[in-house]
């Protein structure tokens, strides 16, 4: 049977989904309909339920797995679902959200051992005691989270897959530079949106928290670094617990895309662009294996809203 982004465009299904998200809306008729994103194990698409009763918007919430019949339609160069009918899945029938979760294609283990091992190379003490007392406090949720509700890794597993995936590419990076200092790379790497386990509601139906939506996961981490620093008795104004916080603070780059500072130093700069790689790779990845060769992507959001092409070569 085939799953949700493997249908064709205009070919009719009947299938059972999970409810991503469910967001109440106004149309311009006054009456309200439910934007969904449904999903399983291929990724997401969303579709519009019009006209809405109050008991239909109490039922079909994030969350419930539903028997979705519809179309696989295209809206503005991005697939969208028809709704047809849709129900609630019974007690009887596959259910269980778990079901239908996109996840981190590397083992939640081998991610660990990666980790874990990349942690001997942090070869600063006072580093290394903060990101081996941040990841063993917050381990169960660094290797289930999402690393964003919807652009990229925004599936189970996602933060801790986006974290292994750039640590690579820092250790190939070092090889060639080494100038650099990988132990603070390496630190930054494994924290920079360590922040995001409070960021986020976690891997079912992801959304925003209160602390997410009003302060931002890079102050959350910020934070965190400080407490760590409480607890283990080491001076967070010490020159070197001060770098490790400005590599963090500064890894969006700008201001405007929620960064407090700039990157000053080597290490913060290289960070940045590692991260900005890496998500930009997985994005579009995870749209253009949705094509065939001489197609065209949907529409990106994360990638300023451009398409891409799938060459036939």
């Amino acid at each position: 049977m085939k799953k949700l982004r493997e249908l064709a465009i205009d070919e009719a299904f009947e299938m059972f989904v999970l409810v991503k998200q469910a967001d109440v809306r106004m149309a311009k008729n006054g009456k309200k309909f439910i934007a969904f994103t449904f999903q399983d194990t291929s990724g997401s698409i969303d579709g519009k339920f019009w006209d809405a009763s109050e008991e239909e918007i109490k039922r079909f919430v994030a969350g419930s797995v539903v028997m979705l019949g519809g179309k696989r339609e295209v809206y503005q160069s991005n697939p969208q679902i028809k709704i047809l009918h849709l129900r609630l899945a019974t007690e009887e029938e596959p259910n269980s959200p778990s079901l239908y979760m996109e996840k981190a294609p590397i083992q939640r283990e081998e991610m660990m051992e990666e980790i874990n091992q990349t942690i001997f190379d942090i070869t600063n003490a006072n580093w290394n005691r903060i990101v081996r007392h941040l990841l063993t406090q917050y381990q169960t949720e660094f290797f289930e989270f999402p690393a964003a509700k919807r652009n990229h890794h925004a599936f189970a597993g996602g933060l801790a897959y986006h974290t292994v995936s750039m640590l690579r590419i820092a250790k190939s990076i070092c090889k060639e530079y080494p100038e650099l200092n990988p132990a603070l790379l390496y630190s930054g790497v494994i924290l920079h949106d360590l922040g995001k386990v409070i960021e986020l509601s976690g891997p079912i139906s992801t959304e925003y928290t209160l602390a997410g939506n009003l302060v931002g996961h890079i102050v959350l981490v910020n934070e965190e670094i400080t407490k760590a620093c409480q607890t283990l008795k080491i001076d967070d104004h010490s020159e070197d617990v001060l770098v490790l916080k400005h590599v963090i603070l500064a890894h969006h780059g700008l201001l405007e895309y929620g960064s407090p500072v700039r990157p000053k130093i080597l290490e913060a700069e290289v960070l940045h662009q590692i991260d900005n790689l890496d998500a930009s790779i997985q994005m579009m990845l995870g749209s253009l294996k949705q094509i065939e060769p001489g197609d065209y992507t949907e529409r990106i959001f994360g990638m300023d809203n451009r398409n891409f092409y799938l060459p036939r070569m």
